[in-house]
């Protein structure tokens, strides 16, 4: 039986969340902020036409960015606003519901494996409870063989960074680099954020 995520609680405490966070992405854009520092980072580890998947992808911000850049890009999220708000502000990518934790792209027809798949906006803490190494592992077999994910999130919200990693090593993954920040200062036992770059162990 699937285990509803953290996101999909808080979506059900409050039926409008979603569509507020929509909201304020939408507002950013329009008001000039700067939205794509996660995609920099990606888009500089990668040559152009890569194949891109954006892990719970929100209403696409990231993967649309990369999609602009150059990439093939493939955007999962478990909740259908987010994909529909994707596909209206975004067209091009191909926008899918799903859960991470049961991803399976080869059922809706994806077969290629990925060169970087990117989990940004503190995805990792919104999971089911139990379901991080199996998410990880869903990463792994979805890599072309040189392939690499990034992963992103803050500390303070439930995942520490100790277990992620020990998750990643479950996962049949490896910890590659890892950063404090997706402008690429270093990680520290006093970072309150980590970007690690995994690979396939």
């Amino acid at each position: 039986m699937r285990r509803q995520s953290r996101w999909e609680a808080k979506v059900a405490a409050d039926p409008e969340h979603s569509h507020w966070y929509v909201e304020r992405f939408r507002t950013m854009r329009a008001e000039g902020a700067d939205l794509a520092g996660e995609a920099r980072m990606v888009d500089a580890m990668v040559p152009r036409g890569s194949r891109v998947l954006d892990a719970g992808c929100g209403p696409g911000r990231v993967g649309a960015e990369l999609a602009a850049r150059g990439h093939d890009v493939v955007g999962v999220d478990v909740d259908p606003v987010l994909i529909e708000a994707a596909e209206a502000d975004h067209p091009g990518p191909r926008w899918v519901v799903g859960d991470l934790a049961e991803l399976d792209l080869a059922a809706q027809g994806i077969t290629d494996p990925f060169d970087v798949i990117v989990c940004a906006g503190n995805v990792m803490t919104f999971l089911a409870d139990g379901t991080h190494r199996d998410v990880l592992a869903g990463f792994a077999a979805h890599l072309a063989p040189e392939g690499r994910a990034v992963v992103g999130f803050g500390a303070g919200r439930g995942y520490a960074f100790e277990t992620f990693f020990a998750d990643v090593e479950g996962a049949g993954l490896r910890l590659d680099v890892a950063l404090g920040t997706w402008d690429l200062r270093p990680f520290t036992p006093r970072s309150d954020f980590l970007v690690a770059v995994l690979t396939r162990a």
